[in-house]
């Protein structure tokens, strides 16, 4: 799809801090993250919601591979996975670091600088 915002990421026609990539899967850091780490995992096709994925399991294996990567790189104390799939319209799987100082936990964007983005998606995938 044209106008979609993550086709165009996988097509890299539109930047991100990119993690993870493999033949059917694509992840990188949310751009308005819910908090340090936020992966978005989307499917390199383009699907409307996470269950229209033909894999739905190997989409959550990878969702689990790429979390507990997260959760290992940025010392978190859990992860979550959230999948409201109204945002952007193309399958995604959010997932969230969480940390002990968070709770309760907030839907609230975080503000994150570019650089620290840059190093946070480096030390993700060097884990991965």
């Amino acid at each position: 799809m044209n106008n979609c915002v993550f086709c165009q990421i996988v097509e890299g026609k539109a930047s991100c801090h990119k993690v993870y990539e493999d033949e059917n899967y694509f992840a990188f850091l949310d751009n308005r993250p819910l908090s340090p780490g936020n992966v978005l995992l989307i499917s390199k096709k383009h699907y409307r919601f996470v269950y229209d994925v033909p894999d739905f399991g190997g989409y959550w294996e990878t969702a689990k591979k790429v979390g507990k990567a997260v959760q290992s790189t940025m010392n978190a104390e859990s992860i979550n996975f959230l999948t409201i799939g109204e945002e952007v319209p193309h399958a995604h799987i959010r997932i969230i670091p969480r940390y002990g100082n968070d709770l309760p936990f907030q839907l609230f964007p975080k503000h994150i600088p570019d650089n620290e983005m840059k190093a946070i998606a480096e030390r993700i995938k060097s884990t991965l």
